[in-house]
């Protein structure tokens, strides 16, 4: 299994991402710097890290979209290949059109980091297979700008179709329907405000975050 992690300028969780997915699963992980213009042969799966690309000026994850890398992810999402984004990553997917919607500042305008508990809304996508029938999960957020909006319209079809991955049990940044996290259309690509990457193990408060990335590529 071969699995790849973007690295763009401001970019914080990037390590923490290798080291869960190879702790979880044992897959071979590069690091792609954001200016590459292409990625590794093979690859089973790619992740887009936490952190504060490009500082976050302009709008959070804006700039990184625009990233040259960006357009081999997109084509890589394309082909099928599975894709997450989390926190900065679920941004920069929303900002490059690869899911709908976008993060705005949390309702309190402050800065939310805990742990928080998630319900597993959709447990038959290639990202939550490994939950086996477990309704809730504990990961962790770290975000000023989780707080995810849709128009209604947008909310009802990824409500209907299934696309809603999870959602918080008490919702930390008033994110619309307490989404925490969606997929799109073909279910290979995810975007989601909590950190699998600081959940993967028992000595971290949790290890149901390994299952995410464990699920990601037993479907590979």
């Amino acid at each position: 299994m071969k699995a790849a992690v973007i690295v763009f300028p401001g970019s914080n969780c990037d390590r923490d991402c290798k080291v869960a997915i190879e702790r979880s699963t044992g897959a071979v992980v590069d690091m792609v710097w954001h200016g590459e213009t292409a990625l590794p042969d093979g690859l089973d799966l790619i992740v887009l890290p936490g952190g504060f690309s490009y500082g976050d000026y302009l709008r959070c994850g804006a700039m990184a979209a625009l990233s040259p890398v960006m357009t081999e992810v997109k084509a890589a999402a394309s082909r099928g290949v599975a894709t997450v984004g989390i926190c900065n990553g679920f941004q920069i997917l929303c900002e490059a059109g690869l899911l709908p919607g976008a993060l705005l500042r949390n309702a309190r305008l402050k800065y939310v980091c805990k742990a928080v508990d998630l319900a597993v809304v959709n447990s038959q996508t290639r990202f939550t297979a490994a939950y086996a029938g477990r309704r809730e999960v504990t990961m962790t957020v770290g975000n000023g700008e989780g707080n995810y909006f849709a128009d209604e319209a947008t909310l009802d079809r990824l409500e209907g179709e299934g696309q809603v991955v999870f959602r918080y049990l008490d919702n930390p940044n008033g994110s619309a329907r307490a989404i925490a996290g969606i997929v799109n259309g073909a279910g290979n690509v995810l975007g989601m405000m909590p950190h699998p990457d600081r959940a993967f193990e028992a000595e971290l408060g949790s290890a149901d975050g390994a299952l995410l990335f464990q699920s990601a590529l037993a479907s590979a």
